[in-house]
């Protein structure tokens, strides 16, 4: 299993890598950051080293962890997020809880606690990728395959301006999350998120032609995105121009 640790003090960042790797020696530490920023960089630059999970802290310069969150469950769904905070403040918890994650611990760190949280956690992985990996002939067939795939496509056309959680679209379909990532990307040779961002990109782009009197801020939370300012720069790399661009020449 493969961690990554996101907090701004160091003898905390520090001191979980050496409670986690006398824990368990087998767990492959891939770093401890300072800000989601350094983590995000981490995570662009090696994508083929993905964590399975990512312990991080909330309040930290530059990037805090909840924007960490909301980028990571954007980007990288299938990635679990334990948050270690000394803030007790449920509006915390349930902001994160909102983005799926699993854990909220206080500081100081409960050795017993995370243990049994990331004790879990493999578990979990393990059971579904075992579940992912069942013998070929139970797989369903082609036929089935592409109803799954159209299926996935209509929940995400439908409901793209919510908060995506890949356990929550794989409950509603009813199979493994593991298994319809790997479908779908076979199938349409691009990943779930991706499938998702390119749909809030056209929803986007439909909203500004559509109705040119609606401001950048509403258009970003109608399709999905809290931050107006990483829709923006998302909608730039997409679509090659800003959305105040696009509206003056498509509005």
């Amino acid at each position: 299993m493969r961690i990554m640790i996101v907090d701004d003090e160091q003898f905390i960042r520090l001191g979980l890598e050496k409670i986690i790797t006398k824990m368990d020696p087998t767990i492959e530490m891939l770093g401890a950051f300072g800000n989601g920023q350094e983590a995000l960089a981490f995570l662009t630059k090696h994508d083929d080293r993905r964590p399975d999970v990512i312990i991080t802290d909330i309040k930290m310069p530059m990037m805090d962890g909840l924007k960490l969150i909301e980028i990571v469950r954007e980007k990288y769904g299938d990635v679990s997020i334990v948050v270690l905070s000394g803030f007790s403040d449920f509006e915390y918890a349930r902001t994160a809880l909102r983005y799926g994650v699993r854990e909220y611990l206080l500081k100081p760190v409960d050795k017993s606690a995370l243990f049994d949280t990331l004790n879990r956690l493999r578990q979990e992985r393990g059971q579904a990728q075992a579940a992912a990996e069942e013998p070929e002939e139970t797989a369903p067939g082609a036929e089935h395959e592409h109803y799954i795939i159209d299926e996935i496509k209509a929940i995400l056309d439908r409901e793209f301006d919510k908060n995506f959680e890949l356990e929550r679209l794989a409950d509603t379909i009813g199979m493994n999350a593991s298994y319809i990532s790997r479908l779908f990307k076979a199938k349409t040779s691009m990943t779930i998120t991706d499938y998702l961002i390119q749909t809030r990109i056209d929803k986007a782009k439909q909203f500004l032609t559509d109705h040119p009197h609606l401001k950048n801020y509403e258009i970003s939370h109608l399709v999905g995105y809290n931050d107006p300012v990483y829709f923006n720069k998302l909608f730039k790399k997409i679509v090659g121009v800003t959305p105040k661009d696009y509206k003056e020449k498509h509005g």
